[in-house]
């Protein structure tokens, strides 16, 4: 599927990709309260939602978060339960500068830390608070050790030795992220319903590997939350 960038497009990218951070002003709470209306899907805390039909976006890169704004508010990417929160007047190029830099700033851990339950001061519905903070996702099945391999020769010189993004390239995340979702990407990737790399976006990066070599690669991701 073909980019076919109109003039705002390219001013957005430019504006997210190659200037520089200080350039634009960052209000945190403005960041915060959009993200209330994000929170609906993808949860408070970024964390995704529904095992996966909605991504975790916690701790992706800011500018790959505008980038994909960018795209669907231009239709460029094709997701109908964002159209009614993503026209012009409901997402202004503010709110996606603030948004995006306030998403990528959440952290999320990958456990919790122990505590005594059976203490007089354990508070249950803090700690049910704590686990909606996690980066957790189920082992996926697949051989890892294989599955490591072929990450790190193919795919960590753009997504990170340990798959968790490259904010200086505006490149997402994938360990942490569920596998569901990131197998539901694959098929669209494949079929160009989504763009892969907006600078060439006919690549046919994913047609080179198989189902079984992704299935590898995605078990050995599964495990970046032990």
């Amino acid at each position: 599927m073909k980019l076919n960038t109109t003039a705002t497009s390219f001013f957005l990218f430019s504006l997210f990709i190659t200037m520089p951070s200080h350039a634009l002003d960052y209000d945190p709470d403005i960041g915060e309260e959009i993200n209330e209306v994000c929170a609906g899907c993808h949860g408070e805390y970024g964390q995704g939602g529904k095992e996966g039909e909605y991504p975790r976006l916690a701790g992706m890169p800011a500018e790959f978060i505008a980038q994909q704004l960018v795209l669907f508010r231009n239709r460029k990417r094709p997701n109908m339960p964002m159209l009614q929160y993503i026209d012009e007047r409901q997402m202004p190029d503010e709110d996606i500068h603030n948004v995006s830099l306030f998403i990528a700033s959440i952290k999320l851990n990958t456990r919790l830390p122990p505590v005594d339950e059976t203490a007089a001061d354990f508070d249950a519905y803090a700690r049910l608070l704590e686990s909606k903070k996690l980066m957790q996702i189920p082992r996926a099945p697949g051989d890892i050790p294989k599955g490591k391999k072929m990450y790190k020769k193919e795919c960590a010189s753009c997504h990170g030795k340990d798959g968790y993004g490259l904010h200086k390239k505006a490149v997402p995340l994938l360990a942490g992220q569920y596998t569901s979702y990131l197998w539901n990407q694959v098929t669209k990737l494949r079929n160009r319903v989504r763009i892969h790399d907006i600078e060439e976006p006919d690549e046919e990066l994913l047609d080179d590997f198989t189902d079984a070599e992704l299935t590898d690669i995605f078990a050995w991701l599964s495990t970046a939350d032990d």
